[in-house]
């Protein structure tokens, strides 16, 4: 499989859901704007979803993975099969434990993930009152990592990457048509979370039957444990839980941080991390989805070659589109987020706050890229160890900023201080990988360099001057504002890859067979 279509695939399902993710955040900013009741729903959307992040796209998908690319590949179709099955069957039990658990105690979970809530009783309660809705979520979403886990390993790439759609269709026609029916009416994007999640892991079912792949679970835990693969995952589910968390430890504390600020500051930091999680998750997702799966499979048959070749490539293809996703990102903050969200009970002071928090996320885009491209490197020769330890040092370092920076420019200073931890993240990430001889760079980084930097330079100063001022951003209608920004979007675009391809890049350059 050609890997820069497989990137392609993904990326293209992963655009299609945040297309609709901003139709999504589009429809509840102008519905609920950003005051208490979003402030209270974003946290308790945040507990389930950082689980999610934590274990089922983290820790289990890193740790699973790369165990069951090397069965693929050395073990026989049945020994495949039953690691699958018991594996189901112990992750099951335990989610149904977790989710229960996270249920009951809900206060204490919302108490500490925005201690600042208790002081409004109302506001504290309704943050109850939706955890209990969404916590669920957890339990489906780590069953959906589970079955993208096996398809990705089979290079079925398109279905796991289409899923997140059912989630924003759910947000969009609950809070369109259900909100009305519910008191309050933001208890309608809870029931939309648990909708959401539980359509993502019906739509797998028939995918995983075509490839006789579907789980088939039972109650007997003691031999599920009692295999030797099942144990080997667990190994090194630990340590990889710490380290892919440390990014989303780091969110839920700035939830703390901002739960003590001006109230909104959570909602702008939600409505920024969404537009900074569009190139983030257009690319450095689809990276290290593809990358995974064909970076075990050099590892399996020893081909260290290769496995260096695969991370080359994938670093320069987070530079090329990384870089001028982030300067684009600060440049059109206000068209982006005024066009997006300045609707309805979303305010032009909620504009010019989100925008100071998408600079400042945008200043770390390209470190955030980097690390989902780097850390495969190490997860798919089973090396946790490193990523851990360097992840701890970043959680320090975000934490030391945050001191440092919250008191200078609010919430905007949480944003910078997730975004250049980051930054010091990949770089650590890379320098081990050198250290370890992993990886090689090949020739030509330098030019390349050169050239992004020239082309960047012409985009982003064609972006300055056609993107006009604020206040014109303000006085435009929506449908103005629409068309203006897809023309400073086809502007930028076409200056940036007009000046590559002058300078001699060509997409062939980047072709690349996924291992087999």
């Amino acid at each position: 499989m050609n890997l820069l279509r497989a990137l392609a695939t993904v990326s293209g399902m992963t655009l299609l859901s945040r297309i609709l993710g901003f139709v999504r955040d589009f429809v509840i900013a102008r519905t609920f704007g950003a005051g208490a009741e979003t402030d209270a729903f974003f946290v308790a959307f945040k507990l389930p979803n950082l689980l999610r992040r934590m274990f089922a796209e983290g820790a289990f998908s890193q740790a699973f993975v790369p165990i069951l690319g090397e069965y693929k590949n050395q073990r026989s179709p049945e020994d495949t099969r039953t690691l699958v099955d018991h594996v189901a069957s112990l992750l099951s039990m335990a989610l149904f434990v977790i989710t229960a658990i996270g249920v009951a105690a809900a206060p204490l979970l919302v108490w500490l993930s925005a201690p600042g809530f208790a002081d409004d009783v109302g506001k504290f309660e309704l943050t109850v009152a939706l955890t209990r809705v969404t916590f669920p979520y957890i339990l489906f979403m780590s069953l959906v990592a589970l079955a993208g886990g096996i398809l990705n390993t089979w290079s079925r790439f398109a279905l796991p990457a289409f899923t997140p759609v059912l989630l924003n269709l759910s947000f969009i026609g609950m809070a369109l048509f259900a909100a009305p029916y519910f008191e309050p009416p933001v208890m309608a994007l809870a029931w939309a979370v648990f909708f959401g999640g539980f359509l993502q892991l019906l739509i797998q079912i028939p995918a995983l039957r075509r490839i006789s792949m579907l789980p088939r679970p039972s109650i007997n835990w003691r031999a599920a444990w009692a295999d030797p693969g099942v144990r080997r995952i667990s190994t090194l589910m630990l340590p990889a839980l710490l380290g892919v968390s440390v990014s989303q430890i780091s969110l839920l504390i700035n939830t703390i941080f901002a739960s003590f600020l001006q109230t909104g500051s959570v909602s702008w930091l939600y409505y920024a991390d969404r537009l900074m999680e569009f190139p983030s998750g257009l690319l450095g997702a689809a990276l290290g989805t593809i990358l995974l799966p064909s970076l075990s499979r050099c590892h399996a048959r020893q081909d260290f070659v290769e496995y260096s070749r695969l991370l080359d490539w994938g670093l320069r293809l987070t530079f090329l589109l990384a870089a001028p996703a982030a300067l684009a990102l600060a440049i059109l903050a206000v068209p982006l987020i005024s066009t997006l969200f300045f609707h309805g009970a979303f305010t032009a002071n909620d504009v010019w706050q989100t925008r100071q928090a998408l600079i400042a996320y945008s200043v770390g885009l390209t470190g955030l890229i980097l690390v989902k491209v780097l850390a495969p490197g190490f997860y798919a020769r089973q090396n946790i160890r490193t990523p851990v330890q360097i992840a701890l040092i970043s959680l320090a370092a975000t934490q030391a900023m945050n001191l440092a920076f919250v008191g200078w420019i609010a919430h905007a200073g949480l944003a910078l201080s997730i975004g250049l931890a980051a930054c010091l993240n990949a770089g650590l990430l890379y320098r081990g990988l050198r250290r370890a001889s992993i990886y090689a760079p090949e020739a030509g980084w330098l030019l390349f360099f050169m050239k992004l930097s020239c082309a960047m330079a012409v985009m982003g100063v064609a972006l300055w001057f056609a993107s006009g001022s604020a206040d014109s951003w303000f006085a435009s209608s929506v449908g103005e504002r629409i068309l203006r920004l897809c023309w400073l979007v086809l502007l930028g675009a076409s200056a940036y890859f007009a000046t590559l391809w002058l300078l001699g890049f060509r997409l062939r350059d980047f072709k690349r067979q996924a291992a087999q």
